[in-house]
């Protein structure tokens, strides 16, 4: 596959491999050394390089980023950060005046992600750098850099115009041209962020012969915002998605905002998080709670469910091969969908259990209820039980104690590295009491609640 992008400021054309990543011809082809792996699964940030493009940049993990996703993208290494005449980045700077540099590692992926921040104009510098692990010399030094380099001017040679290029056959960019594709190839792997296959190359060593990639599909970008529907394209990122989400669904957004990392985020598509029919994927259970209807398209013919349909069996989803994910629509509006991730750790953590309610209330009377979680069996799906026992009742403590008791006869779930099945269920009977009290105006933030 024949790739052009640009790389601290130069055009380069590289023939790739399909899946070969950044990172291995970083340091294997064009001897640029300072981008580092470490855990080799976009988890330690070691790696992150900065990625532009005329939307913006973004901070990515180069170890699960294939060449053939950069087509068409400007990237900028550490080697690169610095000028062109050796002057250091104001984050670079300010990474050696306050201490900040530790063992050196890791260091290249902390400067990465800065200066991504610093062009864009962010001072959310925690989320900014959870994704950027290692911690040598403690967090408060390097966020006292990030923050004494955040009034600082962006350096000219930070802003690259991306190359202009042609169409490529391994990305698509209209929706017609990739369903006629994929519709003809029903056995190539479709990439989108690559964030869950890359980890299939890396870390189970399959081969790829056959990709296509969906990065450049215009089509599956776009996120619309109707009258009383919201959209959302399968290649939208679930940065993109985030930042809808915050004016018309906010405790989703907040779900969004702990979905991996900064770098993951930035790659990632919502598109991707459903059509690999994970249990543990946080955009399922929010989405099913919401009454979401799922768009998929096989050559010229096109057809909707139910998302909570779509997943039919661990590891099975309803969709035939060759046929795409194309979208999912959801309400605009819901106020009562509240969205609750269990992990051990509040960032970059996969889920132990995520939950996600939706409970209509009039008059002091459920009359409708969406309830679903995430971690608790082999796929998403709802708590049907549960949501019979709430509808007509009184929306009482009482009405969500004897709700909660039948979580058992929705869910077996397993015991596992992140929890037992034991903590499971009581945790999921539990949420629905902090979603009562959620409702009636309680505290129940877990960051701010204290006893």
């Amino acid at each position: 596959m024949n790739v052009t992008f640009l790389l601290n400021g130069d055009t380069v054309q590289v023939e790739a491999e399909p899946t070969q990543t950044l990172l291995d011809w970083l340091r294997e082809d064009a001897g640029l050394c300072g981008t580092k792996e470490g855990c080799n699964e976009g988890d330690c940030g070691a790696c992150t390089v900065m990625v532009s493009d005329a939307a913006g940049a973004r901070a990515l993990n180069a170890c699960i980023l294939f060449l053939p996703q950069l087509h068409g993208k400007a990237v900028r290494t550490v080697e690169g950060i610095s000028g062109p005449d050796g002057r250091m980045h104001p984050v670079q700077q300010a990474m050696v005046t306050h201490h900040g540099s530790q063992c050196g590692f890791c260091t290249p992926g902390f400067v990465a992600s800065m200066a991504v921040a610093h062009r864009e104009g962010r001072t959310d510098h925690d989320d900014v750098l959870a994704g950027n692990l290692c911690r040598c010399t403690g967090y408060a030094p390097i966020i006292r850099a990030a923050m004494a380099a955040a009034s600082a001017p962006v350096p000219d040679w930070m802003h690259d115009a991306a190359p202009q290029v042609d169409t490529v056959p391994y990305a698509p960019e209209t929706l017609d041209d990739l369903a006629t594709w994929y519709a003809a190839n029903p056995d190539a792997t479709v990439i989108a962020g690559a964030t869950d296959v890359g980890l299939w190359v890396t870390k189970q060593l399959r081969d790829l012969p056959k990709v296509v990639f969906l990065n450049r599909c215009r089509d599956l970008r776009q996120i619309t915002v109707g009258d009383d529907t919201i959209t959302i394209g399968a290649a939208v990122t679930m940065a993109e998605a985030h930042q809808a989400m915050k004016t018309h669904h906010p405790s989703y957004a907040e779900l969004i905002r702990r979905y991996g990392s900064e770098q993951v985020r930035a790659a990632a598509t919502i598109g991707g998080n459903i059509a690999n029919g994970s249990p543990i994927g946080d955009n399922p259970p929010a989405l099913i709670a919401l009454g979401a209807t799922l768009h998929l398209r096989h050559g010229d013919t096109t057809r909707d469910i139910p998302i909570e349909d779509f997943f039919l069996a661990y590891g099975k989803q309803d969709r035939t091969p060759g046929e795409l994910v194309t979208g999912v629509t959801f309400p605009k509006a819901a106020p009562a969908l509240r969205c609750y991730k269990i992990s051990k750790r509040f960032d970059q953590d996969i889920s132990a259990l995520c939950g996600c309610f939706n409970v209509t209330v009039e008059n002091g009377t459920v009359t409708a209820a969406r309830i679903a979680f995430g971690g608790m069996a082999g796929t998403p799906h709802r708590a049907k039980a549960v949501e019979t026992a709430l509808t007509d009742q009184p929306w009482t403590p009482a009405t969500i104690s004897t709700a909660a008791a039948r979580m058992a006869e929705d869910y077996t779930p397993m015991t596992d590295m992140r929890a037992s099945a034991a903590y499971r269920l009581e945790t999921a009977q539990n949420l629905l009491h902090r979603y009562f009290a959620d409702l009636s105006g309680s505290a129940v933030n877990v960051l701010k609640v204290r006893t």
